[in-house]
Formats: structure tokens, C-alpha cells, sequence
């Protein structure tokens, strides 16, 4: 069992392409030698379900089948873990809307992906927990917090059915709306607690999101360190003209952004806020975050 890859597909993923498109991605990585389980998700958090108990029978080895909320629940099915146990790995098959964290080595995608499988390469990488109010979770790739939590709050309980035009006017309402508030925290135990108002704070293990918005450029999935991003608060019009800059890197040398790398982050909220992880909208009362250096392999 240990030399074999548990198959965790959602069928759903990419409005049904992935079910479409599985059978030839399987059948030539058995071709190659790799040994597959597959088992089927029947819906939101199954996954987490199915790894937990794949895990505890003595399956280390994944393949995230769907996009990014895919992997985002098979790790969240993986932690907390057993110290004592090999290090679990997880693979990807993209074939859902996306996946911002393979974006990270490549933009090939599957390809790229079952040729990491095929070839057996494989990395360490950092897994954030960001511990809050009824538990923890943990992502490989990002959580955003004010204004790309807003569009993708939008979007889930509003538009979901309605494609990329629902994503688009999630965008245009949050745009006419544009809250900009404060976020309380601290970072690595700083003397001042945080209380400025801005447009959108993110913590981030990889460089992109939403598929090729690169938010966070300096990045590294191995460094043991989050990527701390912040946009101040810029006007309407401002965020539109520098809306271009989000996708190649270079908003964070805006006047009002900053970043800086760190190990913790304390926060001092009041309530749950809406928090984007990793593709998944979730209302978290976030109360710390830090990092497991290294907890998880990944086939890229």
C-alpha cells in the first residue's frame, strides 16, 4: 500500500470536464507504472473524509483529481496528522477550473503534472494552519481576507451557477461597493498590533491565485516562512488602473502595499470575517497562524 497513489477525483470539477477527461490521464499513469486507487467524492468535504480514513489505514500517497478545493480538502484530511508516520505526498491532475499552487512550477498543467508522476519527482513543502475560533485548518496555497474574499463570498452564495459571467459581476459589485477596513493583527510578535484600514490582506505558501494572478511574487513553498501581502487602502479608480499589476507581480512596489516574510500572525478580530482558502470561501474567526515547515511532499 505504501507505493500506491489513492485517486481522489471530483467528478464535479470544471462544470463536469474532469469526469470527461479522467479515464485516458489514469490509464496512462498506470501505463507507467504507477500503482492507483481511485475512489469518488460524492460532494463538499467528502474528500477530507475519505483521506482521513485512507490515511489512518495506511495510505501517504494522493492524487488531488479536480482543482484547487480538491487539494485543499485532501489536505485538510491529512492534518492534524501522527508526527510518528512518513510524511504524506500529494500529486495533482488538474482538471478542474484550475489550480493556482501547480502554477507555481509550471504552466503546463496536466501535462507537466503526470510527467512529475511518471518521472517520480517530488519536493518538501510548507503547510500553513490557521488555527480560529471552532479549530484549525490548513492550506498549501493561500488565504485572502477584504476584498478577494468579498468577490469570492460573492460569487459562492450569489452567482455560482452563472460561470465567469457570475465571477465577473461579483467583481463589478464588490468594486461599487469597496470596503476597506482594518484587520487586527500582529506579525512575529511585533510591540504594535495592526489596526490600519486596507483593501486586502493575504498569507500565502505560493505565488498565485485565481489560476495567474501572481499576489504574492516573493514567495517559496519550501522556506518555512508565510508571505504576508497587504494593499492599503486605494480608491476605486486607483485599484482599476493597477488591477493589471496583480497578475505579473508588481503591485506589492505600489505606494500603498507592503509585504514582509514571517512565522506567525497573531490576529485580534471580533467575529468571523469571510476568508478565501485556497478556492474555498469560509467564515473563519481567525485567532493564529503559522507554518508546519516541510510537512508534506509534493509531485512537481
Amino acid at each position: 500500500m505504501s507505493d500506491t497513489f489513492l485517486a481522489v477525483i471530483n467528478p464535479a470539477a470544471g462544470g463536469g470536464r474532469c469526469r470527461k477527461l479522467i479515464a485516458p490521464a489514469l490509464d496512462r499513469l498506470r501505463s507507467g507504472g504507477i500503482a492507483l486507487e481511485i475512489v469518488e467524492t460524492q460532494g463538499p468535504g467528502h474528500a477530507s473524509q475519505i483521506v482521513r480514513q485512507a490515511s489512518a489505514r495506511g495510505y501517504r500517497k494522493f492524487i488531488a483529481v479536480g482543482g484547487d478545493g480538491t487539494s485543499y480538502e485532501i489536505v485538510n484530511g491529512l492534518f492534524p496528522q501522527d508526527d510518528s508516520r512518513q510524511r504524506p505526498m500529494l500529486a495533482f491532475l488538474p482538471l478542474g477550473t484550475g489550480n493556482s499552487f501547480l502554477r507555481e512550477f509550471t504552466e503546463r498543467g496536466v501535462e507537466h503534472a503526470m510527467e512529475a508522476l511518471l518521472a517520480r519527482r517530488s519536493q518538501p513543502c510548507d503547510v500553513l494552519r490557521m488555527q480560529h475560533a471552532a479549530g484549525a485548518i490548513y492550506y498549501i496555497n493561500l488565504l485572502s481576507m477584504g476584498f478577494a474574499a468579498d468577490v469570492a463570498a460573492l460569487r459562492a452564495r450569489r452567482f455560482r451557477s452563472w460561470g465567469e459571467f457570475g465571477y465577473q459581476l461579483s467583481i463589478f459589485i464588490s468594486l461599487l461597493r469597496l470596503r476597506r477596513r482594518p484587520f487586527p493583527l500582529r506579525v512575529d510578535g511585533h510591540a504594535e498590533i495592526d489596526r490600519r484600514p486596507c483593501l486586502f490582506l493575504t498569507f500565502n505558501n505560493s505565488k498565485f491565485t485565481g489560476g495567474t494572478m501572481m499576489i504574492a511574487p516573493k514567495a517559496e513553498v519550501n522556506d518555512g516562512l508565510i508571505e504576508y501581502v497587504r494593499w492599503g487602502p486605494i480608491g476605486r479608480f486607483g485599484l482599476i488602473r493597477n488591477l493589471p499589476t496583480l497578475y505579473d507581480g508588481s503591485h506589492i512596489r505600489h505606494p500603498l502595499a507592503e509585504r514582509c516574510s514571517a512565522h506567525r500572525i497573531d490576529f485580534y478580530l471580533d467575529a468571523a470575517v469571510d476568508t478565501m482558502v485556497d478556492g474555498e470561501v469560509l467564515s473563519l474567526h481567525c485567532k493564529t497562524l503559522d507554518v508546519l515547515p516541510g510537512a508534506i511532499d509534493v509531485v512537481v
